[in-house]
């Protein structure tokens, strides 16, 4: 009993462990019950699997009010809030990786679903990292304030630029290291073929569905890279920004075959992400210098909640028609 109520990274050891026991709940039972025949996931569907995630995360963001308090409560839902923002342009990149790579939707949610485990263990690794920076370093908070403010600034006035998935370096590394099958073979990831050589052993090949599931670990890397140090920003917590960051993807991911369909509607979120990121890199040097302390966690709420809410009723009434 001692050591479950050791302090690790900053909360009791058994509060790792009930997030980790939820979230693995989750998995199996999305897994093992509402998807365990492979089928083509809906419109419908992904709303009521999405408002499931989101009703969990929300709840647990509850508990983690009444457990540890109003203000890290309200951290845990600006984070929350944030990491799902933020992960919109994901969804955008997703559907390209899959449209690419010609995944039928009927394979789609195996490779996010997948794609959520190798999620969990790079945040948790990057948020590791982070965490033991800060508390040993604390000045680089303000290196990822001046990060997020340029981030921002850069959002802000660049233009929307194609991707190029053919000149990715990743994939044409992973294309060149490995044995690659021309075509999907079903929902499969690696397949027994014969070798290329003519020799007539059977050897084994990644299929182009393992390959966008490696793309789609890319970009949740490349993502992560912007939304982690934001969340860092608004608390210094392992466990707040791990826990929020963590449901917000789970609910994210279930939305997607949803959201993918109508991304275009939130064509000018992205300014209003923009100057989140601005505010959250600004609030640092704010609660230093300014408030001597943190930003108050209700100002922090209001403000990142009214600039996306802005940013989601200008979209859908500039895109009204489309």
């Amino acid at each position: 009993m001692n050591a479950l109520m050791e302090i690790w990274l900053g909360q009791p050891v058994w509060l790792w462990l009930a997030f980790i026991g939820i979230v693995l709940a989750l998995l199996v039972f999305d897994l093992g019950v509402l998807h365990k025949d492979d089928h083509e996931i809906g419109v419908a569907e992904s709303l009521k699997l999405s408002a499931f995630y989101i009703t969990a995360g929300l709840a647990f963001g509850g508990w983690v009010w009444w457990y540890l308090g109003a203000t890290s409560g309200m951290q845990y839902f600006t984070g929350f809030l944030i990491e799902k923002s933020l992960s919109l342009d994901n969804v955008f990149v997703i559907s390209l990786i899959f449209t690419y790579f010609a995944v039928p939707r009927i394979y789609q949610h195996r490779v996010l679903f997948w794609g959520i485990l190798g999620v969990i263990v790079l945040r948790a690794i990057m948020i590791g990292l982070g965490a033991t920076l800060v508390a040993q370093y604390y000045w680089t908070l303000y290196i990822f304030g001046v990060f997020l403010i340029l981030t921002g600034v850069k959002m802000l006035f660049a233009g929307d630029s194609p991707t190029d998935l053919a000149s990715n370096p990743a994939l044409r590394f992973l294309r060149r290291h490995m044995r690659v099958t021309p075509e999907l073979h079903a929902q499969r990831f690696f397949v027994q073929a014969p070798a290329a050589d003519g020799s007539g052993r059977l050897v084994w090949w990644a299929t182009p569905l393992f390959l966008a599931l490696c793309m789609v670990e890319l970009v949740d890397l490349v993502f992560a890279v912007d939304s982690v140090p934001a969340i860092f920003a608004i608390t210094t917590d392992p466990f707040i920004v791990y826990t929020s960051n963590i449901f917000a993807i789970l609910g994210l991911r279930a939305l997607y075959f949803a959201l993918a369909a109508v991304i275009h509607r939130f064509h000018y979120l992205k300014y209003a992400l923009a100057l989140v990121l601005v505010f959250i890199g600004s609030k640092i040097f704010l609660g230093d210098f300014v408030f001597d302390g943190k930003v108050p966690a209700p100002l922090s709420l209001a403000v990142t909640f009214g600039l996306l809410a802005a940013g989601v009723l200008y979209s859908l009434w500039k895109t009204r028609r489309d």
